[in-house]
């Protein structure tokens, strides 16, 4: 960590390099969101690849979500000690080596190797743009962090009806190489983008805080706990049911083809991109949490489970139910502000990465939780080598998500309204 009361020495030839790093960044984690969700539209394809059924491919779609997690608090020690320069290329090119071993698998082992990689790879894109951020242009941390979280979603949606439309057209592992391939093109122009700022030359470098003793601090103040279940259980949902499960369901409910299903499944993603700022604004403003977390898990609970009790709605019914779903799922932002605020300001790095973890761990769950009951209850129907669901087996299923939704306005409502640091 540099000092705060030394600046930085920076050129304008420097800014615009930086300014081209943080957007590359951002493009990272637009990319890396593509490939979280893209298992939703290869499900009856990697079922039929591999002979595996429901609770195997949740485990594989998973894995990249599993790596993502784990690896949240370590980067973030990683990067403060040793900087962004490189790193993050070099990331970004194992995320798209990850793509390239995934589409050449002959193996479920081998799969589950390509999606390790492109986690492993994937879990410095978010953390890189935000450092970038904060490192170059610290007055306007909020806004740029805003605009990367927004390229996440986008990836959401791109990764749904686009990605599907490209497998059906191109196949699942001609259009995996192609992202493989587009990943490591932004390595290149990340490794000639994303650097350190210059330090002045009597400036000194800070070893970083201990991270575990700040983690035990963290860790012993329950509101920490209530954010971080409170955004798991509404992020975990929506990776659950948009990144995996909800477009089969409503293929088979509503009888769909996949692009189709996930053409609606994308909305979800476009309610969160337009919500997740726009419910930062409006937290700021009032200068409350806690009531916009409360109401965003209140009406996520009541959508998710309208999805699952009535898929057959009508198509502007449900368009409205799916962004209403994806944009409230949004106040899980809000967690983060409030675990950051709940402890004291020097431990904000040991709050962040962990309520993150629980944020992309509730998915990392949840994927595996819904295909060990459909497995569970599937009749030994297979059509072309994949295995056939009803749409009674997706509903309960998938009947957990509404439950984690309320366990989630539950920590809401547990949680105090944080004291504005």
């Amino acid at each position: 960590m540099t000092s705060s009361t030394e600046p930085y020495s920076r050129s304008s030839t420097e800014i615009r390099i930086a300014a081209a790093g943080w957007l590359f960044c951002a493009i990272f984690f637009f990319y890396a969101f593509i490939l979280r969700v893209a298992p939703a539209v290869m499900v009856d394809d990697l079922m039929r690849e591999f002979s595996v059924g429901a609770a195997i491919l949740g485990n594989l779609s998973a894995v990249y979500l599993y790596i993502y997690a784990g690896l949240q608090i370590p980067v973030g020690l990683f990067i403060d000690r040793h900087g962004l320069k490189n790193l993050i290329a070099f990331a970004c090119a194992v995320t798209g080596i990850g793509a390239v071993v995934f589409a050449h698998a002959e193996t479920v082992s081998m799969a589950y190797l390509g999606r390790f990689l492109i986690g492993a790879g994937a879990a410095f894109s978010f953390v890189g743009a935000l450092n970038m951020a904060a490192r170059w242009f610290p007055s306007r941390f909020a806004v740029l962090g805003g605009w990367a979280q927004m390229l996440g979603s986008a990836g959401g949606f791109a990764g749904q009806a686009p990605l599907g439309l490209a497998i059906a057209t191109f196949g699942w592992r001609s259009t995996n190489i192609g992202l493989g391939i587009a990943g490591l093109i932004l390595a290149v122009l990340l490794f000639f983008t994303v650097r350190d700022p210059a330090r002045h030359g009597t400036e000194e470098r800070r070893e970083p805080a201990p991270l575990w003793h700040g983690l035990k601090i963290v860790a012993a103040n329950k509101q920490t706990w209530f954010a971080s279940v409170a955004a798991g259980g509404l992020t975990g949902t929506l990776l659950a049911f948009g990144g995996l499960w909800g477009v089969p369901f409503l293929m088979n409910a509503r009888e769909l083809t996949k692009p189709e299903a996930a053409g609606l499944v994308s909305v979800c993603f476009i309610g969160w991109a337009i919500a997740a700022p726009l419910l930062g604004w409006v937290s700021d403003r009032i200068g409350k949490r806690r009531p916009i977390v409360i109401l965003g898990t209140g009406i996520a609970t009541a959508g998710t489970a309208a999805l699952i009790l009535w898929p057959t709605m009508p198509e502007p019914v449900l368009i409205a139910v799916l962004v209403a779903q994806g944009g409230f799922s949004a106040s899980m932002i809000l967690c983060f502000a409030v675990a950051k605020e709940s402890n004291a300001p020097e431990l904000s790095g040991a709050s962040l990465g962990l309520i993150n973890t629980f944020a992309v761990g509730g998915g990392a769950v949840l994927q595996p939780l819904v295909g060990l009951i459909l497995d569970a209850r599937w009749d030994g129907a297979i059509l072309e080598g994949a295995r056939v669901y009803g749409v009674d087996d997706y509903r309960l299923g998938l009947a957990v998500l509404p439950v984690c939704c309320a366990v989630s306005m539950l920590s809401a409502i547990l949680m105090r309204e944080p004291k504005r640091q």
